[in-house]
């Protein structure tokens, strides 16, 4: 299944080892998911799915690729993020911690995004961008799916970024663009679209990623790289070249007895780079992934951005929250068109940056009265007047597919999927008219 020149230089630099990771191809492909605890620290029963731990998250688990849980309404609800194990990896060395300004810089389809928004807990600012305009609304879908209220959603190159955010982070991750070789097995285009080209314009293009990444970072700051490749010139050459260009930066040592250490004599390179870690797929259960920790010397900068005061929210969206019992989280609210967001008081100015998404959608003002977004019923808990059914449940699906529902309630309505909020209803006349959203409708 390789590329022959990829299979030449892997059995030059793995020399004996290249047989067991060959071999390692034949085994069935390792599925995982990882809970989002910002839904619920209480799960329901996921035995079905024949979960196992992943040993580098928490909330990381395998599962039997039979029981297919995309499927189920609870991944609608936003229980969990199907991820690959390897990949779970990089956001966990970041040490994320609540309160942080953070920026995931290469962001989609938001795998590792909704991981540092877990280790954030819906505290401090999250900054994810994509370059790429579809795979940013992507992106933006399943920060919504997976109920994260603090993020900033950015459709920007990097160097745009670097302007307007210099020293501004405490947590940077760069998961770069790459040439794919861990995900020979994943995906059958990563392996016809392989050249020793495609991997010279990566690693070029990594480092101009990685040196805006490294402006962007505070001083005391850490930043995480990461690739699914194993071409050295797009890892350890590339942490290389960072190291040589900033003299503030560092490689974090790092206990991960789950990883093997870089390579630095493949890129002729220096002693700490054997502190990087490369995911090899005859090594563990995962795909192919290199990750290096970097530190920016320096002191921690005085936060200095003061709560910015926020004018009141409108009277109907007020009088909406009263009369539905509703929360929403602590922040300042902003208006775009008839859309109202609330995002966090850390959030930067947004005028000339490409912006999908600014904090938690609440809803749109429309003529004296709220519609609220469905953004917000996947981040509530609780609502005045609620349904909840089961997943295996006819409701469930029916709702799902955009149908109507039987009701008592009257007004708005969260339904919810055993006490997992899953979207809005409104009830009038015994039945439920369903709100959720048209593109995201199960057929049949």
């Amino acid at each position: 299944m390789f590329p022959q020149a990829f299979e030449d230089r892997m059995k030059r630099l793995l020399g004996d080892g290249y047989a067991a990771f060959a071999a390692s191809y034949d085994r069935p492909r390792n599925v995982a998911l990882r809970l989002c605890p910002l839904k619920t620290e209480t799960p329901p029963d996921l035995s079905r799915f024949g979960l196992k731990a992943v040993p580098w998250e928490k909330n990381g688990f395998y599962y039997d690729i039979a029981t297919r849980p995309g499927l189920s309404p609870y991944h609608e609800a936003g229980l969990y993020y199907l991820q690959e194990a390897s990949a779970m990896a990089p956001a966990g060395l970041l040490d994320v911690r609540p309160g942080m300004k953070v920026l995931d810089l290469c962001a989609a389809p938001g795998g590792k995004t909704t991981q540092l928004a877990a280790a954030l807990k819906g505290q401090g600012l999250l900054v994810c961008n994509e370059i790429e305009p579809k795979r940013a609304r992507i992106l933006s879908r399943n920060v919504e799916r997976l109920g994260v209220a603090n993020a900033l959603v950015l459709n920007e190159h990097p160097k745009r970024l670097e302007e307007r955010f210099e020293g501004f982070f405490d947590r940077v991750l760069v998961d770069a663009p790459c040439s794919g070789e861990g995900m020979f097995r994943k995906e059958e285009a990563a392996v016809t679209d392989w050249s020793e080209e495609t991997v010279a314009m990566c690693a070029a293009r990594q480092k101009e990623i990685l040196r805006s990444a490294v402006r962007m970072l505070a001083p005391g700051g850490r930043l995480v790289y990461s690739t699914c490749t194993f071409a050295p010139e797009e890892n350890e050459g590339v942490i290389k070249a960072a190291l040589e260009s900033f003299e503030e930066l560092s490689v974090v040592q790092l206990d991960a007895p789950w990883f093997a250490p870089g390579r630095p004599e493949w890129v002729h390179g220096q002693e700490p780079l054997k502190h990087t870690f490369r995911l090899w797929p005859h090594a563990l259960n995962g795909e192919g992934h290199y990750a290096a920790v970097l530190e920016k010397a320096g002191e921690a900068p005085e936060d200095d951005m003061p709560c910015k005061k926020t004018a009141a929210p409108p009277a109907t969206f007020t009088n909406f929250c009263r009369e539905n019992l509703v929360l929403y989280p602590e922040g300042r609210f902003l208006s775009f068109g008839e859309t109202l967001f609330v995002a966090p008081h850390a959030m930067p100015e947004l005028k000339g940056l490409k912006v999908l998404r600014a904090g938690l959608e609440l809803g749109v003002l429309k003529k004296g009265r709220f519609e609220p977004a469905h953004a917000w019923a996947l981040w509530l808990k609780c609502a005045k007047n609620m349904a909840d059914f089961a997943e295996n449940s006819p409701e469930i699906r029916k709702y799902l597919r955009g149908e109507t529902l039987p009701g008592t309630q009257t007004g708005w309505t969260l339904i919810t999927v055993d006490g997992l909020s899953l979207g809005w209803a409104k009830g009038s006349g015994g039945v439920l008219k369903n709100h959720f959203p048209k593109a995201l409708r199960w057929m049949g």
